[in-house]
């Protein structure tokens, strides 16, 4: 259940962007989305919309398709990437219908044309839909081959001048080496930009920390399956790890 707000207590962010992990869609499947995580994520993303939060969100698609490795298949990268941004809207598509049914006002824009479905992306309008309360899906990507999404994420959050961009993933945050392999890897609750570098971390693609740098947009790094994280965050407690640009 999502934790209840301590009244004394006020967030310490208006504007938020949350980056969604597809692979973290799978749960304990080995394709396609499984309906307990969609259920779960559309409950805490509720809780802090209700808390007077402006929400933006992106999401992957690899619990679909992961253009890149199919490089390894014979298919060119390109037209394996524009197959990516096709998955990343299955995922928004279906976690816009979860936050709707929890009764949310939701927008789905899409960096490709998709008129049936989706609006297309215009950064002033996507603004105005977060001012209104809405919340706003951000899908396909950049609209563009060779760029990930987190590249999108990091953009999208620049565009929208969200406070900070928050990573949510299967593991609790930034690690020394990846947590699933190695039990004694150390969790950074704090760390700079430079030191992410200098340790060769893998946080988020090179193109989209580089935008995060060059604007110093602080980055936290979550596990959104532990309910309630999300809306700690939100208030400001220790949760995860933060990358700062100090």
């Amino acid at each position: 259940m999502p934790l209840q707000p301590d009244q004394a207590k006020r967030p310490v962010y208006k504007r938020v962007l949350v980056k969604l992990s597809g692979e973290s869609l799978l749960g304990d499947q080995s394709y396609g989305i499984d309906a307990q995580v969609l259920t779960a994520w559309a409950g805490d993303l509720k809780t802090v919309v209700d808390q007077g939060i402006e929400l933006a969100i992106v999401i992957g698609g690899g619990n679909i398709f992961r253009g890149v490795q199919t490089t390894t298949h014979g298919m060119t990268r390109a037209h394996g990437d524009y197959m990516g941004m096709l998955a990343t809207m299955i995922n928004a598509m279906a976690l816009q219908d979860a936050l709707e049914q929890l009764e949310l006002k939701t927008r789905l824009l899409s960096s490709i044309k998709m008129a049936e479905i989706a609006e297309p992306f215009i950064r002033r309008r996507a603004i105005r839909h977060l001012e209104k309360g809405r919340v706003v899906i951000f899908g396909a990507g950049t609209g563009n081959p060779y760029f990930t999404t987190d590249t999108a994420a990091a953009l999208r959050a620049l565009e929208i001048d969200a406070e900070v961009l928050l990573k949510a993933t299967r593991v609790d945050g930034i690690y020394s080496a990846d947590p699933e392999i190695t039990q004694q890897a150390e969790l950074y609750s704090d760390i700079t930009g430079a030191e992410v570098i200098q340790r060769g971390l893998r946080v988020m693609d090179k193109t989209a920390f580089t935008l995060c740098e060059e604007s110093k947009m602080p980055i936290v790094v979550f596990n959104m399956n532990t309910r309630g994280n999300l809306q700690r965050i939100i208030f400001g407690e220790n949760v995860g790890s933060t990358v700062h640009w100090d």
